[in-house]
């Protein structure tokens, strides 16, 4: 076995947080893992890229486009086992459970995913925006 497989566990986690900082007055999650990177992440981006159900659907092509969250928080983080978080959301959105694996790989397509998402709503004619 290679020492990467022993790094790894059922969910394919490769790196581990060292250190997770809710910063609730700025509507941030920063995450430092074991191989030196952190990611900060706003919580409207992982409102929007929320790994639940009710945003990813059941199957292909069932992605939902979540619009009007500008302005959403973080109120708590629970831990999941010893493998994920779960981000509880002041829009009470609280079903999302994010595995160490996938916020380190959002972390890393932050840019791009969140320029989908741009052009998504634009295309949508969506807004980031609450309605009013």
């Amino acid at each position: 076995m290679s020492d990467e497989q022993f790094a790894t566990d059922a969910f394919g986690t490769k790196h581990w947080p060292v250190e997770i900082r809710l910063k609730k007055e700025e509507k941030r999650l920063e995450v430092e893992f074991d191989n030196g990177r952190t990611f900060s992440y706003p919580a409207e981006f992982l409102r929007v890229v929320s790994p639940s159900a009710e945003v990813q659907g059941h199957g292909p092509g069932q992605k939902q486009t979540v619009f009007g969250r500008r302005h959403v928080g973080i109120m708590k983080l629970e831990p999941v086992g010893h493998y994920a978080v779960r981000i509880l959301f002041d829009d009470l959105h609280d079903t999302g459970i994010y595995s160490w694996k996938y916020l380190y790989e959002i972390g890393e397509k932050q840019d791009e995913l969140w320029a989908d998402y741009l052009a998504e709503l634009e295309a949508r004619k969506l807004s980031r925006d609450p309605r009013r």
